[in-house]
């Protein structure tokens, strides 16, 4: 690449070119041309070719405003960021041919072939934005700025659709929160919008404010049978017209009762059924074998007390019966049978 070729990638101020195509409207696309005419192709194609050539190449970039979609539209508008996306990738195809230093024939056919396949891309970029982001709003009027290839202006496009953006029942018990939300999934897309406005509808065909800004919802707390009844929200544009249009038919419930839930292990007299409607539900086998295991501890525990205390009142038997025994015939061996005196003054007086 030649030493001049950085400039493909710096500003431009100046003028476009006289061929106007979607990505020529960005002011890079232009400059990166005139330097790939004056930097580029000195030393890499015949001088002679040089103007064919880029007459050639300006009239394919020209060419990307003819876009042919399936749905039959031809030059369609789109927005800025799909034309960004579209500058972007053709700069980068460019940088890539000069990177690689190609000349003659070859870079010939590099150069038209990259032009056709950034048209194809940026039709299938705009094919989306068409499907997908062009005038979103099933309702309502919804303020765009688009492009449109043709001139290269930028302008705010209005996407009409029936301002009545239908009706919706609300229903609120007493005594609790009315919220009404007047907000579309393309209210944050759309440009121009201001305030959002909430009317209370009389059955005279008069009109109350109630409130007025940028949000999108009304809050009314703790609402009563007054609140019932109609309300209308209108979203308000930089125009005169209005983008949207909601009406609310408020009804005001009954007072919310909360029942206290009764312990599922308590019957109350209301709840009892005949025999034939209950249904016992079997232990669980967990249970059982838990209760089984339980009593097997606390007998084999009860067991083992008795047999300690039967063997210690055995044990105490056998050790007094042996003290007993021993005392008893060491005293009787000691013992002399006493004669009583009388008897023996009598023996010696004979």
């Amino acid at each position: 690449m030649g030493p001049h070729f950085t400039l493909l990638f710096s500003a431009l101020a100046g003028c476009l070119l006289p061929a106007e195509g979607c990505v020529i409207c960005d002011p890079s696309v232009v400059l990166a041309l005139k330097s790939l005419e004056k930097d580029y192709l000195p030393g890499h194609l015949d001088a002679s070719l040089h103007k064919t050539l880029m007459d050639k190449v300006e009239k394919a970039v020209a060419d990307f405003q003819n876009l042919s979609l399936e749905s039959g539209v031809v030059s369609p508008p789109t927005d800025e960021d799909t034309l960004q996306k579209a500058s972007s990738s053709l700069l980068k195809d460019l940088k890539r041919i000069t990177d690689s230093d190609v000349k003659d024939n070859l870079f010939v056919k590099e150069i038209f072939w990259m032009l056709r396949w950034q048209k194809e891309a940026l039709a299938t970029s705009v094919a989306r934005f068409q499907r997908e982001a062009y005038c979103p709003n099933q309702c309502g009027m919804m303020l765009q700025t688009l492009i449109w290839c043709m001139n290269c202006k930028k302008e705010v496009h209005a996407c009409r659709k029936s301002y009545d953006c239908g009706e919706r029942d609300v229903e609120v018990p007493r005594m609790e929160d009315m919220i009404l939300d007047c907000e579309l999934n393309w209210h944050k897309a759309s440009e121009g919008l201001t305030d959002y406005s909430f009317y209370r509808v009389w059955g005279n065909n008069t009109e109350t404010l109630v409130s007025k800004g940028k949000e999108p919802t009304l809050t009314k707390p703790m609402v009563g049978p007054e609140d019932a009844g109609d309300y209308r929200c209108e979203l308000d544009t930089v125009n005169s017209s209005p983008a949207t249009i909601i009406l609310f038919h408020v009804t005001v419930l009954p007072k919310r009762v909360e029942e206290e839930n009764p312990s599922p292990n308590i019957v109350t007299p209301g709840e009892m059924t005949s025999e034939s409607s209950i249904t016992l539900q079997p232990p669980k086998p967990e249970s059982m074998l838990k209760g089984r295991l339980l009593g097997l501890l606390i007998g084999g525990f009860l067991a083992l007390i008795i047999g300690l205390t039967f063997a210690l009142f055995r044990r105490r038997k056998v050790i007094d019966f042996i003290k007993s025994s021993l005392f008893g015939l060491g005293s009787g061996a000691d013992e002399q049978p006493q004669v009583p005196k009388e008897k023996d003054t009598d023996s010696m007086d004979q």
